[in-house]
């Protein structure tokens, strides 16, 4: 397989050659990349453990609390893709696309063989996807049921809720694509990871894992499954230099969580 990834693409064109190196980015000292872990996960804590709380018993009816929670979360994954602006500016002086893209591994797999880019390292998905729907299904921590967002869709008030209700339908799609693309994944696997190799060198990517699962501390019953993206995410993103390899995996969560919501709305 690994041989055809560095020979071919799709229509058995030639792959398409990876442009010139770009300057090595800066590196983050062990303090800089526990700073930015906390910028992350302690607003999350928060909101989740102390503000959603607030916000619920402010709301009436059944839906008060999901409500809250979906708000409270949104809140803090838009905060995530805000920290990363803020920081790719600060660092590199400019927003510019050319510039962005390379500064957060924005770009397609590269083969670490033949430095050659994009074509069929895509395919690679497909069994990154496969891995994350193996890991749903191992068993997992009890949750509590109030913060079970699976369990108020199945239930009669989370249908009834979500039955034409649009406004709450995009607001959850932000918070969802916030999560897949434009906040954890920017920040772990596009801001993070390309920056930590000065600290932990070739093992970058293990301590990129372990600091994502511990991350989830707004839902900490989903750490050990979250460890598992070390090899899922972590790994695959730093040997191709891909961010957008971790943004397409997770996406396809977001996909079909999003088309099972949008179900519900159109009833």
């Amino acid at each position: 397989m690994t041989d055809t990834f560095r020979t071919t693409t799709f229509g058995d064109r030639p792959a398409r050659p990876a442009p010139p190196e770009t300057p090595p980015l800066p590196q983050y000292s062990l303090r800089r990349i526990l700073a930015t872990w906390a910028a992350a996960a302690l607003p999350m804590a928060a909101l989740a453990w102390l503000f959603a709380p607030w916000l619920a018993g402010t709301l009436d009816g059944p839906s008060a609390w999901p409500r809250a929670v979906v708000a409270s979360l949104t809140a803090g994954l838009v905060w995530q893709g805000v920290l990363v602006v803020v920081l790719v500016r600060r660092e590199q002086g400019t927003l510019r696309w050319r510039v962005v893209k390379d500064a957060l591994w924005l770009r397609a797999p590269v083969s670490p063989g033949t430095s050659r880019r994009g074509g069929r390292l895509w395919l690679l998905v497909v069994p990154l996807v496969a891995a994350v729907a193996v890991k749903e299904l191992l068993p997992k921590l009890p949750m509590p049921a109030t913060r079970d967002m699976k369990l108020f869709l199945e239930s009669t008030a989370g249908q009834e809720f979500f039955s034409g209700n649009w406004p709450w339908f995009a607001l959850t799609v932000v918070m969802m694509v916030f999560n897949t693309a434009l906040g954890e994944e920017l920040l772990f696997r596009g801001l993070l990871l390309p920056r930590m190799g000065g600290v932990f060198g070739r093992r970058d990517w293990v301590a990129n894992g372990v600091l994502f699962g511990l991350y989830h501390l707004h839902m900490p019953w989903s750490i050990p499954a979250n460890l598992l993206d070390t090899f899922i995410v972590s790994y695959p993103a730093r040997r191709y230099r891909s961010a957008l390899l971790g943004i397409a995996v997770h996406s396809a969560q977001t996909v079909i969580f999003g088309a099972l919501l949008l179900v519900l709305v159109l009833r």
